[in-house]
């Protein structure tokens, strides 16, 4: 009679199978045959487990720090560090990503412009002019 559980004399047979085959093909010393031992049955009882060891995420690192990005005539992408007055095509076309992603992306604030400042003035300079954003007076019939 077995003093492990079913599942743990199936993880040592494996764990044993696989570390006899690898140590048959490999030249290692005899200090070294514990540490795969250990680390071949963690990874084995990781794999039946529900535990899932998240593996360290590494932050982006933009090609320019956030607040350099805005500038008044043009928006620098922290995707690629380019030069542009809309990022908003750009993102979709280049990375299939949208404003909301991006901001998520980079831990941006959500009123972070996707247009350079200027170049948002000059538009609404345009449409004023030309008389959007106004109600038109009726005519008399």
């Amino acid at each position: 009679m077995s003093l492990l559980p079913p599942q743990n004399g199936l993880l040592v047979t494996l764990t044993a199978e696989i570390v006899s085959a690898y140590v048959k093909k490999h030249v290692i010393r005899g200090v070294e045959v514990t540490k795969i031992i250990t680390d071949v049955h963690a990874a084995l009882s990781a794999v039946g487990s529900d535990k899932v060891v998240p593996e360290p995420v590494e932050k982006p690192k933009p090609p320019v720090p956030v607040r350099k990005s805005i500038q008044d005539g043009y928006l620098i992408c922290l995707e690629n560090g380019k030069k542009f007055k809309s990022l908003k095509r750009h993102l979709m076309a280049k990375y299939q990503m949208t404003p909301e992603q991006y901001r998520t992306k980079w831990d941006l604030p959500d009123d972070y412009p996707m247009v350079a400042p200027a170049y948002a003035a000059k538009r609404s300079e345009l449409a004023k002019s030309a008389g959007l954003g106004y109600f038109r007076k009726k005519r008399a019939a």
